[in-house]
């Protein structure tokens, strides 16, 4: 009988300590730790990467051939990826419960099996939950296998017998080893049989998505390692009280990461949007007070959405700053800056800042739009609908120049906008281009005073 030891493991960080704790010593979580069954040796098959007799070589003998992809179908899913789904990549997807995961996955899963043999492996679903979505989704080919276990050992028996090009495990969490005692789920569940699959991705060329679990902060669960061994992480987004979805990589060996591809939940499964900014403009149709336009960068996509700004007289001795879809500390920066160069007396008023559309936006850039935003709804002067904005504010209330900015200033001007605001600094990086829309290079936030006017 194979002697087996106890450990006492966190389950956020992976910290193993002979003892048990309140406090992990390692990421300082309370009551992470849990007692699990470790064997002293572990059994079961692995996969080299290599062959037994490979030995290192230089970079100019390794054979250099263009990297093929799989189109997935879906073209701001590929281009999410880097181009398309690579043979033998390791992808990690992580959301929020019921944020459309399994029928993004799915829906993938129904155009990639047109050309290549797919292999769907559930252990949270049977396969009859499974094929009312297919249904739904319209998903049905002969090359698309579903296979409801969760017993990593049979499904690598499975998979080596049906020989698939794209697999799916959903999810990491719910996946184990039999040689292991411990519950699915817990550390050494997660990172052994990630491990296991990374290996046998590699080994066989066989492209795996496998689905995370999120904590309630919003961060994936398991061992930060999770992260570590994939090729990509992917993460989905969304707000439950709008049908928008966010796919966004935040991390990519096959392509610029921080990329995001926008879809909408419909009836018939997720539908891609090509051109996000129109449809987070699609509300702004006329001049509002407390409105204005940024001109945002996700990745290398350049996108366009409305901040929403609104400020009243506080009856609370300390005034509430809220923000939406925006940093909390930069508006209260930008307040404290309006405050001392424009003269608002914010210090006085409730704050109140909203990204319109359930975006989320953490760029610097963002500071100009939101500053003329709450000038607007200070001084109840509607900024024009074809105006938009861009650039970071310095605490001495000087505009900072930005990344991007001919991307910025193209996409408003695909759009229609008339006019655009922008730190005077990318003057010169911009003055070989020939744009249709006016520039206009400001230097200081005291630049724009047709806001000064008396206050209520």
């Amino acid at each position: 009988m194979e002697e087996k030891k106890i450990k006492h493991v966190c389950q956020n960080c992976g910290w193993e300590g002979s003892k048990w704790h309140g406090r992990c010593p390692q990421c300082s979580s309370w009551n992470s730790i849990v007692e699990e069954l470790q064997p002293l040796s572990s059994s079961g098959k692995r996969f080299s990467l290599g062959s037994k007799d490979s030995v290192p070589l230089p970079f100019s003998k390794i054979a250099k051939d263009s990297l093929q992809r799989y189109p997935s179908g879906l073209t701001e899913f590929d281009r999410v990826l880097g181009g398309g789904l690579t043979p033998g990549a390791f992808i990690l997807l992580g959301g929020d419960p019921g944020i459309g995961k399994s029928t993004l996955l799915l829906q993938v899963c129904g155009n990639l099996a047109k050309k290549y043999k797919t292999l769907y492996i559930s252990a949270e679903e049977s396969a009859r939950q499974t094929a009312l979505r297919a249904n739904r989704l319209k998903v049905d080919h002969s090359n698309l296998l579903f296979f409801s276990e969760g017993s990593l050992e049979k499904i690598l028996h499975q998979s080596e017998r049906n020989k698939p090009e794209v697999m799916v495990v959903d999810s990491i969490q719910t996946i184990y080893l039999d040689s292991l005692p411990s519950a699915p789920g817990t550390v050494s569940q997660v990172r052994e049989s990630a491990s296991r699959l990374m290996s046998y991705a590699k080994s066989c060329g066989i492209a795996i998505f496998i689905v995370g679990h999120v904590t309630k902060e919003g961060s994936l669960a398991g061992p930060r390692v999770l992260e570590h061994l994939v090729d990509t992480v992917l993460s989905f987004e969304g707000d439950a009280h709008y049908s928008f979805r966010i796919l966004r990589s935040t991390k990519n060996r096959f392509g610029p990461s921080n990329e995001i591809a926008v879809f909408e939940m419909g009836d018939g499964g997720l539908e891609e949007i090509t051109n996000p900014s129109r449809v987070f403009l699609r509300e702004k149709s006329e001049d509002r007070i407390g409105s204005s336009v940024f001109t945002a960068m996700e990745g290398s996509r350049p996108l366009l959405c409305e901040i929403q700004a609104l400020t009243v007289s506080s009856y609370l001795s300390i005034p509430r700053r809220t923000a939406l879809g925006v940093d909390l500390n930069r508006i209260q920066m930008v307040a404290a800056v309006l405050d001392k160069y424009m003269g608002t007396e914010l210090g006085k008023r409730d704050l109140f800042v909203n990204l319109a559309g359930g975006l989320k936006i953490t760029e610097p850039a963002s500071d100009l739009a939101v500053a003329l935003a709450i000038l607007s709804s200070r001084y109840k002067k509607p900024l024009h609908r074809q105006t938009c904005f861009f650039g970071e504010l310095g605490l001495t209330g000087e505009l900072r120049a930005c990344r991007f900015s001919r991307e910025r200033v193209k996409e408003a001007e695909k759009l229609g906008f008339q006019e655009i605001y922008l730190p005077k600094s990318v003057q010169s990086y911009l003055k070989k281009d020939k744009f249709k829309i006016k520039l206009n290079f400001k230097d200081h936030l005291e630049e724009f005073s047709f806001f000064k006017t008396k206050l209520d």
